[in-house]
Formats: structure tokens, sequence, C-alpha cells
């Protein structure tokens, strides 16, 4: 609420450097303390599509990965009708 309070725009789960990273209880515990106005930024930890998914349902407004490509290859698969897992080739990203 202080960060809030302060004029932040968003909060954030943590660098995702340390170890750890952001989990769902931590993202829904920060959605339910800042009011509406203040966006939650899920960071370190997400690194697949489920991930995301899971995060974004807990109130994340934003997510912050390492993860992307293979974030994105599992939406490439599931919009050409297949399914979010397997291997991702990273090299045409």
């Amino acid at each position: 609420r202080l960060a809030e309070e302060a004029g932040a725009d968003f909060v954030k789960t943590s660098t995702g450097f340390a170890g750890g990273g952001a989990t769902v209880e931590t993202v829904s515990l920060m959605r339910r303390t800042v009011g509406p106005d203040t966006q939650v930024k899920a960071s370190g930890g997400v690194r697949s599509l489920q991930d995301a998914i899971a995060m974004l349902d807990a109130g994340a407004t934003r997510l912050g990965t390492s993860g992307s490509a293979t974030i994105l290859g599992e939406l490439r698969r599931i919009a050409a009708g297949g399914t979010a897992s397997g291997a991702v080739d990273e090299s045409s990203y």
C-alpha cells in the first residue's frame, strides 16, 4: 500500500535473479493489497505458457520473463491447432 500511496504505477514480485521468483500466492496477495489502479508485475519463474496464464489469472497485469521464446512458441503451436507441449526451436525468434 505504501508504493501505491507514493504514486507507483505498478508493484513487482521480485527481480527473478536471486532464486525463487513470482508465485501465484504472492501475485494474488499483491493484487488484493493494492488498488485497481496499480498494476502487478510477476517477475521470475514465468517460463511457460501455463506459468504465464497462472500469473495473469492470479492478478498480474505485467510479466517479466526470460521464457518469451518458449511462451510464444507454445502460443504458435496452439494457434496452428496443436498443443502447448513440445520442444521449441528458438533459432527463429
